[in-house]
């Protein structure tokens, strides 16, 4: 549905008519992009850990969602590179492979953990990115991150393949 970037740190990234995602690395001329961790709060813990967040991604849904608790969402503003629709990313398995557009492939890593930062761009929307399962367990809702194994082009309207790693299947876990 939309590309989003930013060179500089922000909560919220501006949609883009295209993004290049660059193998190993990211998003081009975006703030996270890199091998290691840019992630402020990661790289306060180690500077030195592989950048398992170089691509973000979120469901429209999510924002059809919330907009039934009364907030309104729209692309990047939640700080993701890539809006998907029709795709239940928070259900892939790691190392599910996404191809976008024509070329570029982005591998998932696991789950975005989300942060104080989301109030402080809409107070209480925190609440509607975090719920609890009936067992108790934490389901993170703001998107998913991944890294790039095959760079390319991507612009909003391509299309998405998935391809689900080999069996057993792992759950997405906080990355």
């Amino acid at each position: 549905m939309a590309v989003s970037s930013n060179g500089a740190y922000s909560f919220t990234k501006p949609t883009r008519e295209s993004i290049t995602l660059l193998a190993g690395l990211g998003v081009e001329g975006d703030v996270h992009a890199g091998v290691t961790v840019k992630h402020r709060s990661r790289v306060a813990q180690d500077p030195t850990q592989p950048n398992l967040r170089q691509v973000h991604l979120i469901h429209h849904e999510l924002f059809e969602e919330v907009g039934g608790a009364g907030f309104t969402v729209a692309p990047g503003q939640l700080g993701e590179n890539v809006t998907t629709v029709g795709i239940d990313l928070l259900s892939l398995p790691t190392g599910t492979l996404l191809r976008l557009g024509e070329e570029a492939v982005v591998e998932i890593t696991g789950l975005r953990n989300p942060c104080l930062q989301i109030d402080a761009f809409q107070d209480g929307l925190l609440k509607q990115m975090v719920g609890r399962e009936e067992d108790g367990r934490i389901v993170r809702k703001a998107g998913i991150m991944g890294v790039v194994r095959q760079g390319g082009t991507v612009r909003p309207g391509d299309p998405i393949t998935v391809t689900l790693p080999a069996e057993p299947h792992v759950p997405l876990a906080r990355v």
